[in-house]
């Protein structure tokens, strides 16, 4: 669970660069860029594995690629398209209804959930409603319609980590998703450039991109797909429903954002859903 965690309060990071970023970077070349330096990144421990599993990755290339195209390509997009209207604070709760569907792909695959794990989810899906309603109406921006269907890629991408051939190295997927990814997204990143003009390359920038490519991809995407790997996408969901509460916070004390009573009411229904959730999975 604590690799879960990890990734969890890193991405969190992520939502705050990717507003951040909203009037500087287009959203696909924040996505590209991203990937480009997560798989620089990763290529040292992993390229050699790949191509030394080659033969397998070729077998289960339709998993790879879908796997490339929820967590890598689209995902981090439409994260990246929403912060250009939405607060991250609002990314990060709205992200936060990812662990319901990782737990209704995993209950679909016959995976039995446990009445306490489902207490868990529900306590902490309560919350994130209640956070995500108390907004009102009339500042539900579109930014929240590309977010609702980011979480809906990484829920997806976390049930289909169930599926990874045991034999195919952490290290050598991580490599085969990055490269898979970023070349899917090349042609859009032409566009982009036709289209919008680069990016000027400032401090302001530049490092940003290089947390999101290091910390926000390579580490926090080992960390996940292990956490995934050891106790499966419902338990390491629960841990998932942290991410309001790192971003709400981050966001107040980077970004100015508000957090008011409502958020701390919350944010105390989401952290206790995380304990009676972990807790069953411990337990059970």
């Amino acid at each position: 669970m604590a690799l879960a965690a990890l990734a969890t309060v890193v991405w969190a990071g992520s939502f705050v660069t990717s507003r951040a970023l909203h009037d500087s970077v287009p959203p696909v070349q924040h996505a590209f860029w991203r990937w480009v330096v997560a798989l620089a990144v990763v290529a040292p421990f992993g390229a050699r594995g790949a191509w030394r599993q080659r033969a397998l990755i070729r077998r289960h290339l339709r998993f790879v690629l879908v796997a490339s195209l929820l967590g890598v390509a689209v995902y981090n997009t439409l994260v990246n398209q929403a912060g250009l209207t939405t607060p991250a604070a609002n990314m990060g709760m709205i992200m936060a209804a990812s662990p319901v569907l990782m737990a209704v792909c995993e209950r679909a695959a016959g995976v039995r959930l446990g009445a306490r794990r489902i207490a868990g989810l529900v306590t902490a899906c309560a919350g994130v409603l209640l956070l995500v309603g108390g907004a009102g109406a009339a500042s539900f921006a579109s930014g929240d319609l590309w977010m609702i269907a980011a979480a809906c890629c990484f829920g997806g991408y976390s049930a289909l980590l169930r599926r990874r051939p045991a034999e195919l190295g952490g290290a050598a997927f991580l490599f085969t998703t990055f490269l898979c990814g970023a070349l899917m997204l090349l042609p859009v990143q032409g566009v982009s450039l036709a289209v919008q003009g680069g990016f000027t390359p400032t401090p302001g920038t530049v490092l940003p991109l290089f947390y999101v490519g290091v910390m926000s991809s390579a580490v926090a995407f080992f960390a996940w797909n292990r956490a995934i790997s050891l106790v499966g996408p419902t338990r390491a969901g629960v841990v998932y429903y942290l991410q309001p509460v790192c971003v709400a916070l981050l966001s107040w004390a980077l970004l100015g954002e508000a957090v008011g009573p409502r958020q701390a009411l919350c944010m105390a229904l989401i952290l206790g859903g995380v304990v009676l959730g972990t807790a069953a999975g411990r337990r059970s």
